[in-house]
């Protein structure tokens, strides 16, 4: 005889019952079904990955735990050992630990898992063996002058492009670069027409978490070698196209956002007013009047621009050396001095030391400093209480690069607002000259033809020798400086005002607010938004045991028992993961995560497998974005997705004079 219960006032005494029965030895097998996915169990079965994949099986009837072991070894010899965790609750695994490429015949890496029962421990699965191979190497994608451009690998952290020509290698975070090596300082055809370029994708080995220590390479195949053409430099009035990295952005409403930080594009060579220039930089604002300047690139003499984590080209300071930047490929390095047309100090992104890596759930601190939350299992120390990587801090080390990134925005009822700004080198040929009527002797005010370049503290020199006066800048005026002392020298229009040392000023021509606003307009909008997916076009990516005790996923129910695993697809430009869960949907209220011991938890990787007792469940997932400001790196989350833990159904089995209670397989 056999009799259901669903919902009834002995449900409490089963489950108590149940989790208590003897469960026999004989006839236990191991479990079944072992395989590896990305996002969720049912996709389609593959043994070829690109990154750490999660694992599952089918469950075995009384299992109280499962052990679950990678290993180089189909036998699992104990040197081959990779990871080892003996603490899973679910037939699901999410390990926390970045996998080699390796490949092997058949193959080069196995997974196996046993259960745990009440009084026996079963055989090992066959073990699952699979391989974990490189993505192909980044190929090109259409572009535009001055900028190489390529498809995004997902789960990559950053890129390395070997620059054939200049011998250089550069690293960037974005699907772009600019080719500033080649147009700064010549921008004729014979230096700009043709790139060629090779490029590979870099991931960390952010775990390092390998239990026999094997070594994982950080980087995927080198492309082969690219070709890129460009026609010639445009001339006339500088005019903006727009900004691009998988997506095209022409600043209008109906352009998309950009998950990650884009090139910027521009034509032309000529300020408002007509003058020519072969440098350029770009200012990002908040505003369309251009006045809250939040970002300043790097000087370049493209007609493109995107940003690097190996900083700025290390521009001349001085005469000699602007001559010889133009017979040859300038470094990498820093800019020397940069301002604005009216004298404000410019400090470009790319050169700007690094920001400290968020390494705890940000704005939270432990619920419980120091002691495992009340009524709640101590975390185990490998894997956390239900197999995942959940952490309330970790460990990040190693150059991170500059904060190049720019913060999301609601696009588009919120962007930015940037335009390019032509840049002068002043103080390599002579700084400035004495203007009519001139400067009689003993006076401390001198007018010259421009004040570009001249800061106040400068120290210059005024007229030819054998009569030249020295002394240093007390004020910049209006077509005129003032001196600490006065002159011993009458001075002639025409007569030469240098800056000592003759070292090199990068300074603006114009000012964004003039350019910005009518009749120039050279101002243009933008979008980031950089957000996880947690969804499929059918159901969310969650993975777990049904109530009914069956292996399934979200498309088949929308209910599982136990610990359910999520999985989640890259985040352009995130570097680590922040998951939250919540009774409610709104308000969303951050629960304690056991593991953690406060509102959530980070983790490196792509899946986790979520502690979550019995109820209706909301979880959201974040990215973290190193490469933006100190204690501001959280991108954006993803829109809450709904979970529910429901209790497990039990069956009466009568057999002779006793009565068990279980779990329906």
């Amino acid at each position: 005889m056999t009799v259901r219960f669903f919902r009834s006032s002995l449900l409490l005494a089963l489950i108590a019952f149940a989790a208590t029965a003897t469960t026999s030895s004989a006839g236990v097998t191991g479990p079944t079904g072992l395989h590896g996915f990305l996002l969720r169990a049912d996709e389609p079965l593959t043994a070829a990955f690109h990154r750490t994949p999660s694992f599952a099986w089918n469950p075995v009837p009384g299992a109280r735990t499962y052990q679950f072991q990678l290993s180089t070894s189909s036998t699992f010899r104990d040197n081959g050992i990779l990871y080892s965790n003996s603490s899973l609750t679910t037939p699901v695994a999410a390990p926390t630990l970045t996998l080699p490429w390796i490949t092997g015949t058949p193959h080069a890496l196995y997974a196996r898992v046993r259960a745990v029962l009440d009084s026996t421990t079963s055989p090992w699965s066959t073990p699952f063996g699979f391989d974990v191979t490189p993505p192909a190497p980044p190929s090109p994608l259409p572009s535009y002058p001055g900028l190489l451009r390529w498809t995004p690998i997902p789960g990559a952290d950053a890129y390395e492009v070997w620059l054939v020509d200049t011998g250089k290698v550069e690293y960037v975070r974005t699907n772009v670069l600019d080719e500033r090596d080649f147009y700064t300082f010549h921008q004729s055809q014979q230096w700009t027409g043709t790139v060629r370029w090779r490029i590979r994708a870099l991931r960390g080995d952010q775990f390092n978490q390998r239990v026999n220590g094997l070594p994982v390479a950080l980087h995927g195949a080198w492309s082969p070698v690219y070709s890129s053409t460009n026609p010639a430099m445009s001339d006339g009035k500088l005019q903006l196209t727009g900004t691009v990295s998988d997506v095209f952005s022409n600043g209008s409403a109906n352009s998309p956002a950009h998950e990650m930080m884009p090139a910027f594009l521009w034509s032309g060579n000529q300020t408002a007013g007509g003058v020519a220039s072969e440098l350029y930089r770009v200012e990002v604002f908040t505003d369309k009047q251009c006045l809250n300047r939040v970002y300043t690139s790097a000087v370049v003499g493209s007609p493109a621009w995107a940003p690097r984590l190996n900083g700025p080209l290390s521009l001349p300071t001085d005469g000699p050396s602007l001559t010889a930047a133009r017979s040859g490929y300038l470094g990498d390095g820093k800019e020397s001095s940069s301002y604005t047309y009216d004298g404000a100090k410019l400090d470009p992104a790319e050169q700007q030391a690094q920001a400290s890596p968020t390494v705890a759930v940000p704005g939270d601190v432990p619920a419980f400093p120091g002691t495992t939350p009340p009524d709640q299992p101590a975390a185990p120390s490998s894997g956390g209480s239900s197999g995942s990587g959940g952490s309330s801090t970790i460990s990040v080390s190693g150059n991170l690069g500059p904060p190049i990134s720019l913060w999301d925005v609601d696009w588009p009822s919120s962007g930015y607002y940037w335009t390019v700004i032509p840049v002068a080198p002043v103080g390599a040929s002579g700084g400035t000259t004495v203007t009519a009527p001139g400067a009689p002797k003993g006076t401390t005010v001198i007018p010259v033809l421009s004040t570009t370049g001249l800061r106040v503290g400068d120290a210059v020199s005024i007229g030819v020798a054998p009569s030249v006066d020295s002394g240093t800048i007390t004020s910049v005026g209006s077509g005129s400086i003032t001196l600490s002392g006065p002159t011993n020298f009458a001075h002639f229009a025409g007569e030469p005002v240098v800056r000592a040392g003759g070292s090199i000023s990068y300074v603006d021509t114009e000012l964004p607010e003039d350019v910005c606003a009518a009749p120039v307009n050279r101002v243009q909008r933008l979008g980031i938004s950089s957000e996880p997916t947690l969804t499929s076009a059918q159901a969310p990516f969650v993975t777990g045991l049904s109530s009914s005790g069956r292996l399934t996923s979200a498309v088949n129910t929308s209910a599982f028992y136990g610990a359910p695993l999520i999985a989640w697809t890259p985040a352009f430009n995130a570097d680590i993961y922040e998951v939250q869960y919540s009774k409610t949907q709104y308000p969303f209220k951050p629960e304690v995560d056991p593991r953690s011991s406060v509102k959530g938890f980070m983790t490196f990787s792509t899946s986790d497998v979520l502690p979550l007792k019995t109820g209706t469940w909301w979880y959201r997932v974040r990215g973290i974005d190193f490469n933006l400001p100190t204690g501001v790196q959280q991108m954006t989350w993803s829109d809450p997705e709904k979970l529910v833990v429901a209790q497990p159904k039990f069956k009466i089995v009568t057999s002779g004079p006793k009565r068990k209670f279980k779990v329906l397989p």
